[in-house]
């Protein structure tokens, strides 16, 4: 009789446990809720206190430079409308903390309107990133642009906060000198400009890369702009970017072997709706559809005979690895997965990512599920689970699942007129 009974409990609790874990199991959309809602406390709770900027990464608060990124703030400042239409802050806290950003922009070093990579948040002035690097970095300032003009757009009621808003944006949105980063006799636009040394880090751009937004920024200008064949011959490398090549079965018309790290789908695609893209060079969502899936596909067929990767686990770009920062990709597999990866990619594999972020939250869990969302990356190879955020790893995610939800941030930014013009100027059709 007694074992009867124990068989009964044991069954009744086995019970319990089964529809308890099915109550408790998120839906797709509840999932993605979360992880946003989660991630987007890294530019909310963990801002730098005296500017309102975003930490470089986690350990930034920790040191005594308490250095902030230009380019992860831009990005992350694209998830504010997001945050608002969501209801984890309100309008009016939203405005006061781009009062705080716009406060700080409008008051530290520039560099022909151009901002540095890296500030401090205790002196609010600029932070050397790299030798000869102590001034201007014309990417990081189109990031930074980009997020700003997402939010003027937005904030868009006839009312005196937002009015004030939309025109400070405005005054450092002019106040970049694009062509100044033309040198002389060049046809495309330089990385970085310094007081003390120049052009000398002379770091051309040129190819298929994250940079697409700042040609179409730079074109788009109303005061410093840069003529159309600058993208033609600085972007598109005088239609040297096209490799058409093919892996896994998809078609791949731009970029380096089988597509690079997957943050060049992500950075310039946070505004400019990839669906919208397409010139003498690419449709831009197929590149981008496509680069994702090879992506994918690398890691399910996984030559290296890494621990970890498949179907539910996957996504190789740049981020933090075990033996230290570097981009990874197919080219440059080192066992490294960056959840950011597969998770800024849901408007393109939308399956495959929601497949990987169920792995990533429900079975990896508080490995690398913590205060601010997802860590950077890890590696199951070498039981290796980062415990740092990097802004410019964790901003996609929010944005990103946003533009598959509703497409918002893709439809404020593609909405700026200045924006609309350089597109077509540039050749674009049907945007």
């Amino acid at each position: 009789m007694n074992s009867k009974i124990s068989i009964l409990l044991i069954v009744f609790f086995i019970g319990c446990i089964n529809i308890h874990s099915q109550k408790d199991k998120l839906s797709d959309d509840d999932l993605l809720e979360k992880v946003q809602k989660r991630t987007f406390k890294y530019f909310w709770d963990f801002a730098e206190s005296n500017t309102g900027m975003a930490h470089e990464r986690s350990t930034s608060k920790k040191s005594k430079a308490q250095k902030v990124s230009t380019g992860g703030t831009g990005l992350g400042l694209a998830a504010f409308p997001i945050a608002v239409e969501r209801g984890w802050v309100t309008r009016k806290q939203a405005i006061k903390r781009l009062d705080k950003i716009l406060d700080f922009l409008e008051n530290t070093d520039t560099f022909h309107g151009a901002y540095a990579h890296w500030y401090s948040g205790k002196t609010q002035k600029s932070v050397r990133f790299s030798k000869y690097d102590d001034g201007g970095d014309i990417i990081e300032t189109a990031f930074l642009i980009q997020g700003l003009l997402i939010n003027r757009q937005y904030f868009n009621k006839d009312i005196t906060a937002e009015n004030k808003i939309r025109k400070r944006i405005n005054k450092i949105w002019d106040a970049v000198e694009w062509n100044w980063y033309v040198q002389p006799g060049d046809d495309t636009l330089t990385w970085h400009w310094s007081p003390k040394y120049g052009f000398k880090k002379d770091h051309k751009i040129r190819g298929h890369h994250e940079g697409q937004i700042l040609f179409v920024l730079a074109t788009s200008s109303k005061t410093h702009s840069v003529p159309a064949s600058v993208y033609h011959n600085g972007w598109a490398n005088s239609g040297k970017i096209v490799t058409n090549r093919n892996y896994y079965g998809y078609d791949l018309p731009l970029g380096p072997k089988y597509g690079g790290p997957l943050f060049f789908t992500h950075y310039s695609y946070l505004g400019l709706n990839p669906k919208l893209l397409k010139d003498d060079y690419a449709d831009y969502w197929q590149q981008n559809v496509n680069h994702a899936k090879i992506n994918y596909s690398y890691c399910v067929e996984n030559p290296k005979n890494y621990k970890g990767y498949g179907k539910n686990c996957w996504g190789l770009t740049a981020s933090d690895g075990n033996n230290g920062y570097s981009a990874h990709s197919p080219t440059n597999d080192r066992g490294v997965i960056a959840p950011t990866a597969a998770l800024s990619s849901f408007p393109y594999t939308p399956k495959e990512s929601m497949r990987a972020l169920r792995y990533f939250y429900e079975e990896l869990g508080d490995k690398i599920w913590k205060e601010y969302g997802f860590v950077d990356a890890f590696n199951v190879q070498e039981n290796w689970y980062d415990y740092q955020y990097l802004a410019i790893d964790q901003a996609p995610i929010i944005v990103m699942i946003e533009n598959y939800r509703t497409g918002l941030i893709w439809d404020l930014f593609m909405s700026c007129p200045e924006i609309q013009e350089g597109l077509s100027e540039l050749g674009f059709q049907n945007f």
